[in-house]
């Protein structure tokens, strides 16, 4: 009776013990697709201009260096601080060209006095030849040494030029007028020659370097006006090109183009990215170009970067693009996107990169 009592409970216990565990199943997240509207591009015809990305240039640019070796006693400039022409930027320690300059100094001193004697005897040698006291040859011996102490002299004070021409280069001061963009030493460091001390641009002239694809080369010339807009001061000036490259060898395909920029506002800064754009001056050139435009609410940006979601597979994948000028509420691809691929215009959704989507 005891052993079958203890079953029974056994197995009851056991019952209980399965039903709960029976946990109700986790509701699966919601995986529907996100309902998008696409667009495929289409590519336009007869444009009037050609694009190209560059950076803001300083027109003077100079990495200011030494010809001597040295110790960098003071550094006088601070990067970002103004300087004007010929104002010192940097001292070095200048000890042998001291020891230089004395000896130049005795030289000289030494040289001195030997073609004042030697100028004083070749007088006195005049006279006595001229009272027939003296002879030719002995005229002429007078007359060597005291070109030859002339030369002498000359020749100690060009050595003593020389070194102190040397000094502009113990003591470095700018070429031009500008802003100091970068310090390359500090105040104990040694300066050696040809190492860069101090960055210097100008800031009067500014210039844009673009790069225009082999496509686009043919339509750019010296002399033809354009117009350059940066976005990230929301500016646009004019600009004149004044250097086209004809060979793209060392510049992995793409042409170089140099445009100055006319009257540009104290906020474009070098190291600015600007777009360039080329009016196509020609009817039947302009009827054979072709561009992509897409709206730009379509448009994804993340810092500096502009991309678009394309659909692969019922996914949305974000694909980066190089983008040109801008017409209206439309813009210009320049990479990233051909013609005839779809992209999502809309979404009812937070899109990311792999989200399963469907065509609304």
């Amino acid at each position: 009776m005891k052993n079958t009592l203890k079953i029974t409970a056994s197995l009851l216990f056991l019952a209980v013990l399965a039903s709960c565990s029976k946990e109700v199943p986790p509701v699966a997240p919601d995986q529907s697709p996100i309902a998008v509207k696409v667009a495929k591009t289409d590519a336009q015809g007869s444009i009037d201009f050609v694009t190209a990305s560059g950076k803001i240039e300083a027109e003077q640019s100079a990495n200011i260096s030494t010809r001597m070796m040295g110790h960098v006693l003071k550094l006088h400039v601070k990067v970002g601080q103004k300087v004007a022409k010929n104002q010192l930027l940097v001292s070095t320690s200048a000890a042998d060209l001291d020891a230089k300059k004395a000896q130049g100094n005795a030289s000289i001193s030494q040289s001195k006095a030997n073609f004042a004697n030697a100028e004083k005897d070749f007088k006195r040698f005049q006279n006595l030849f001229e009272q027939k006291s003296a002879s030719q040859k002995e005229l002429d011996d007078m007359t060597t040494r005291y070109e030859m102490a002339k030369a002498g002299l000359e020749a100690a004070q060009e050595m003593q030029n020389e070194i102190q021409s040397q000094y502009a280069y113990a003591n470095i001061r700018a070429p031009f007028a500008g802003v100091v963009t970068n310090t390359f030493v500090k105040e104990g460091d040694m300066a050696n020659p040809g190492m860069p001390l101090v960055s210097v641009e100008g800031q009067d002239k500014l210039q844009v370097s673009a790069m225009v694809p082999e496509s686009s080369i043919q339509f750019i010339q010296n002399g033809m006006q354009v117009e350059v807009s940066l976005k990230s001061i929301k500016a646009t000036v004019k600009g004149e090109v004044i250097e086209v490259s004809r060979s793209s060898k060392n510049t992995g395909g793409q042409y170089l183009v140099k445009i100055d920029l006319q009257n540009p506002p104290a906020t474009i800064l070098p190291g600015m990215f600007a777009n360039v754009s080329f009016p196509v001056a020609d009817e039947a050139q302009s009827n054979s170009l072709t561009s992509l435009f897409i709206p730009k609410s379509a448009l994804v940006e993340q810092g500096q970067l502009v991309g678009i979601y394309t659909l692969a597979e019922n996914k949305a994948l974000l694909r980066w693009l190089r983008i040109g000028k801008e017409v209206g509420d439309q813009v210009e691809v320049l990479s990233g996107l051909s013609a005839g691929e779809s992209y999502i215009v809309s979404s009812e959704g937070r899109l990311y990169n792999g989200v399963a989507v469907t065509v609304r």
